[in-house]
């Protein structure tokens, strides 16, 4: 039996508004893809609402390295802390409700977290914008309204890294079966979340009158604690965080991690600290005419990531050659054999491999290249 609520209009009068079913699941879609606040960021986390970005419908999700996609998630937004959020869609005469959607967005969220890219992300939000007719950077800097675009990338570039993601099952009823199911997980789960999010629609019998009603299930509170503790805990990493950290994981090379910062602190312009919930980070950058250039990433996993992903976008290194160029100076300074396909991806040194003196000189002059180069070009 469905349900009712009742709408008092200015004029008095009293609308009953009878509980309706979507038609389709794509009009359900739709509607999420349009008006993504239905999500109800504020049940999500009432002291830190979550705000939506959406980035597409139909993210594609593959199950290996460099292969074609397998499956297609419904939408993937992203929140304000860069946190990617995968939702999928189901309507109550699903049968799939009751226990496969589970299996399903697991298997999307195993395989994001393994092989899907920033630049994956930052290229289907783009072509998003553009099909729609929008900017994507003007989009982008009116849901950001202080932070940067730069480092919002690089805090959903983190947070997929660390799998800090959220799980989203939307649909007009969640089915007792499966709430059961969603609070277990949410409760072992960590640093990623699972909810359930009941989007209700309800029409009046004139057809001219729609109120949607979402409600976010599946939330223990003692689930919701623990993760609003880990929030509060390291929103960003500072200085001393990072090194304490280090001090932790790596104690014999904290020396090592120490030149690389004070380095950096002289010879770029800013640095700019992670937010990732286990893997500390600082991204040394350069500012010049307000453009942010990055060229490597330290972190307390006890790696230098090089950063070809974010410069082949940036000239000269959006020439093939240019970077071949890099990743030859990369392989001799470090004794590294990085093959050719490096050059569009993210590899990582580690510590260990800064052996002497002169690794640490040579890495350094390979840095203030890097950046003489790019400034070159403004």
């Amino acid at each position: 039996m469905s349900d009712s609520i009742f709408v008092l209009g200015d004029d008095g009068a009293l609308h009953e508004m009878r509980e309706s079913q979507y038609l389709t699941e794509d009009d359900f879609q739709v509607l999420l893809a349009k008006y993504p606040n239905l999500l109800s960021g504020d049940q999500i986390n009432r002291e830190y609402p979550r705000k939506w970005l959406l980035v597409t419908r139909e993210m594609g999700v593959p199950d290996e390295l460099n292969s074609s996609n397998r499956w297609s998630l419904d939408h993937l937004l992203l929140d304000q802390d860069g946190i990617p959020t995968l939702v999928e869609v189901k309507r109550s005469s699903d049968t799939r409700l009751r226990r496969e959607v589970i299996g399903q967005i697991l298997d999307y969220a195993a395989n994001a977290v393994t092989y899907w890219s920033i630049e994956d992300i930052i290229n289907q939000f783009e072509n998003n914008c553009e099909s729609q007719g929008i900017i994507a950077e003007d989009t982008l800097r009116a849901f950001l309204i202080t932070d940067t675009s730069e480092h919002f990338w690089e805090q959903v570039q983190t947070n997929l890294k660390a799998g800090k993601i959220r799980m989203l099952i939307v649909a007009d009823t969640i089915p007792k079966e499966l709430l059961r199911i969603i609070e277990f997980l949410n409760g072992q789960m960590s640093p990623a979340e699972i909810l359930g999010v009941e989007l209700k629609q309800f029409i009046s019998q004139t057809n001219q009158l729609k109120t949607l009603v979402p409600r976010v299930v599946g939330q223990t509170t003692l689930a919701a604690q623990q993760k609003s503790v880990k929030h509060s805990l390291i929103n960003r990493w500072d200085e001393k965080l990072f090194f304490g950290e280090i001090a932790k994981r790596h104690p014999e090379h904290i020396a090592k991690f120490q030149r690389i910062y004070d380095f950096s602190k002289q010879n770029f312009d800013t640095i700019w600290w992670g937010t990732g919930s286990r893997t500390g980070s600082f991204i040394p950058a350069i500012t010049p005419q307000n453009n942010f250039f990055q060229f490597f990433g330290v972190y307390t996993s006890g790696s230098v990531e090089i950063q070809f992903q974010w410069i082949k976008k940036k000239p000269p290194f959006d020439n093939t050659d240019k970077r071949m160029e890099l990743l030859n100076k990369l392989n001799s300074i470090f004794g590294l054999n990085y093959k050719p396909e490096t050059i569009e991806l993210r590899p990582n040194i580690k510590i260990e491999n800064f052996k002497n003196d002169s690794v640490f000189e040579a890495f350094f002059d390979l840095c203030k290249w890097v950046n003489e180069n790019y400034r070159s070009t403004l």
